[in-house]
């Protein structure tokens, strides 16, 4: 119980009360829970198209926007636009690492954030299923475990090398309900490429290692890959 609540304090803003003392290796064993987040974030969001709003559908997907960003209070998106602005910079590995901790935004971090808000936005305008933000939520915070124990902390005093070693069991045994959903294998695929390549891409940028900022690039761009596959698969 301790290690879901941590996952969904630290992923989420819901209102539960913080954990005071977080000991050595909460981290790691939070992260077997992460998919308890996915269900949080995209159930929210599936919630508002289930309900069929009275609204033109561009609004309903502006208002589920709105609720993705509020609920990881932007958590990941944070990641990505800091992860854009370091990875796409003509630097060295350790100079894109200082980047990392730069809390400005540069010109990639804006370019990539707006593109990414306005694909989440088209996507969720779509006729895709209501449901398929269910399971692009918990795929990608599922699939994140991979990248997080197949790479190395880019900083090994990182929040990233404190989450590693997770339970890979756990994870899948929570997230495996919604592959009963229609289309859901191929949303998973489509987040497991994502996911790796951006990985890939991040770690050879990064001298062979992944930051937390990288993690949550890697989250936003799973979830929009699954998102796509849905669409795909309607279109």
């Amino acid at each position: 119980m301790r290690a879901a609540h941590l996952a969904l304090t630290f992923l989420t803003i819901l209102p539960l009360p913080h954990i005071k003392e977080v000991r050595d290796g909460d981290f790691a064993r939070a992260s077997a829970y992460y998919p308890l987040a996915g269900y949080a974030v995209g159930g929210l969001v599936s919630l508002l198209l289930w309900l069929g709003l009275p609204l033109p559908g561009g609004v309903v997907a502006a208002l589920a926007v709105g609720a993705w960003l509020a609920i990881t209070g932007m958590l990941h998106f944070d990641g990505l636009v800091d992860s854009a602005d370091a990875l796409f910079a003509v630097k060295t590995p350790a100079q894109r690492l200082d980047i990392l901790r730069d809390l400005h935004v540069g010109a990639f971090g804006l370019a990539v954030g707006v593109l990414a808000l306005l694909t989440l936005w088209s996507l969720l305008a779509s006729a895709i299923p209501w449901y398929a933000p269910l399971v692009a939520a918990v795929s990608a915070r599922t699939l994140l475990l991979l990248p997080m124990n197949l790479y190395p902390a880019a900083r090994p005093e990182s929040l990233g090398a404190r989450s590693r070693e997770g339970r890979w069991g756990v994870a899948l045994l929570l997230a495996a309900p919604t592959l009963l959903l229609p289309g859901a294998w191929i949303a998973w695929l489509a987040a497991l490429a994502a996911c790796l390549l951006v990985a890939s891409f991040s770690a050879r940028r990064l001298g062979g290692g992944l930051s937390g900022d990288i993690y949550g690039m890697i989250v936003v761009t799973a979830e929009l890959a699954a998102l796509c596959a849905f669409a795909w698969g309607r279109g």
